[in-house]
């Protein structure tokens, strides 16, 4: 719903969301929209509303999510759809957890965050004035995108690609790319708007095409190291007149771990449930763990590790700027160590952070995992960082990358640092 997702899926039946220990639906949101909800029924907060953008503005000062952060989307992958095309693309805003949509006439604001124990939960907000406006939470007509193939079976986020065409209709006989910081540019935004400079690289944004036949000879040239999009329509009804290409790398690399994040905590949570209904089955005691269950755990551990550790990230091959000051905003974040280093640091010339591993770790829904999967991903970022893994898929993570993410994470993560002083006795090891 709120991020552009669409074409052939193969979407989860709800059930799958619907039993324990999940209760998607059932259960209450802890999230920042719910939050926010809550000081509004309690006359702590007053939403404000302006003009054209109704709520928008005090909505993203509430959930204190930066104007920077905004990112513009032109192909008709919404449910508001019939409001967007390339002159009057949609713009979404976003922080660590929490993205906001809003269309040019559109009745509602989009929300969709990430809860640490649901995943992706999703509201609208009716943009008509009220004493205590309400977020509406939606459900399966979202998850019908975002609990599929795309999200890696969770409810979670997507960016996606496509070739669009001239009213912003996706083509979607010619394909399309979900994206990542794994992606190659060249596969990267067809159908958003793009600004900022990449040197010599390509990508797909800023441009339309005929038909899908036409879509193997986009002319990818046309949208490059664009800084102003006044040539392709009138910026001045959004609050910023960018399409941070900066922003854009962030959102791509923070959707694909939300959903790492996500599936790591309920595949994990659902082979422990099917434990212990097996050992009061078997009359086992409540902490035994079989190797199923082991086995479970480390099929979701290992591939959130490459993620946070941007195993697999495709290089730069030129220096990257944005136009909007996210880069900067963003940085200022911290936490820091000692030697003012911080994994929200930016690189921009050969890879998207200085230090390779992501700043997600200090999110709530990763702080949310279930022990027995964060001891895992514990485990395994020390054995990584400390060059005990020599294995091929981190292999691009030099000694030096190796020591000072490891030192960074080691100052500003307490219970990484904590666990790490342990013996070595804690969850299984790879393989």
């Amino acid at each position: 719903m709120l991020l552009p997702v669409l074409g052939a899926v193969a979407a989860l039946s709800g059930d799958e969301f619907e039993t324990e220990p999940i209760n998607y639906t059932k259960s209450a949101p802890q999230d920042r929209v719910t939050q926010l909800q809550g000081q509004i029924d309690r006359g702590q907060v007053t939403l404000k509303r302006s003009g054209l953008p109704g709520y928008l503005v005090s909505v993203l000062q509430q959930l204190q999510i930066p104007v920077s952060s905004q990112v513009l989307v032109f192909s008709k992958t919404s449910f508001q759809r019939d409001y967007i095309s390339p002159r009057t693309p949609r713009a979404l805003y976003f922080n660590d957890d929490t993205y906001v949509g809003w269309v040019q006439g559109g009745e509602v604001l989009e929300f969709s965050t990430a809860d640490p124990q649901l995943g992706a939960v999703f509201y609208v907000l009716r943009q008509e004035p009220a004493a205590k406006p309400k977020f509406e939470r939606q459900t399966y007509e979202c998850l019908s995108c975002h609990s599929s193939t795309l999200t890696r079976g969770v409810p979670g986020h997507t960016v996606r690609s496509v070739f669009p065409g001239r009213d912003g209709q996706p083509a979607l006989a010619a394909g399309t790319f979900v994206t990542s910081d794994e992606s190659p540019m060249e596969e990267r935004w067809g159908g958003w708007y793009v600004t900022g400079t990449h040197g010599q690289q390509r990508h797909m944004g800023n441009v339309t095409v005929k038909d899908a036949a036409q879509a193997e000879t986009l002319d990818r040239s046309t949208g490059a190291n664009a800084t102003d999009l006044r040539r392709w329509f009138d910026a001045s009804p959004y609050l910023t007149k960018h399409s941070d290409i900066v922003a854009l790398m962030v959102l791509e690399h923070q959707t694909s771990v939300q959903n790492l994040i996500t599936r790591a905590n309920q595949e994990t949570r659902k082979a422990l449930h099917y434990e212990q209904a097996l050992n009061r089955e078997l009359g086992r005691g409540p902490d035994f763990r079989s190797d199923s269950t082991l086995s479970r755990v480390r099929s979701v551990g290992d591939p959130l590790v490459r993620g946070l550790l941007f195993a697999k990230e495709a290089p730069l091959t030129a220096p990257v700027a944005g136009t909007s000051g996210f880069s900067r905003e963003f940085a200022a974040r911290g936490p820091w160590d000692k030697q003012r280093r911080s994994l929200r640091d930016f690189d921009l010339r050969t890879r998207l952070f200085k230090y390779p591993c992501s700043y997600l770790v200090y999110s709530k829904a990763f702080d949310g995992l279930p022990p027995l999967a964060k001891e895992y991903v514990y485990t395994r970022l020390g054995q990584v960082l400390r060059g005990e893994d020599t294995s091929a898929e981190f292999a691009r993570l030099s000694p030096a990358d190796r020591k000072a993410a490891l030192e960074i994470l080691m100052a500003t993560k307490p219970d990484f640092a904590a666990f790490q002083a342990q013996p070595a006795t804690g969850p299984p090891s790879p393989g």
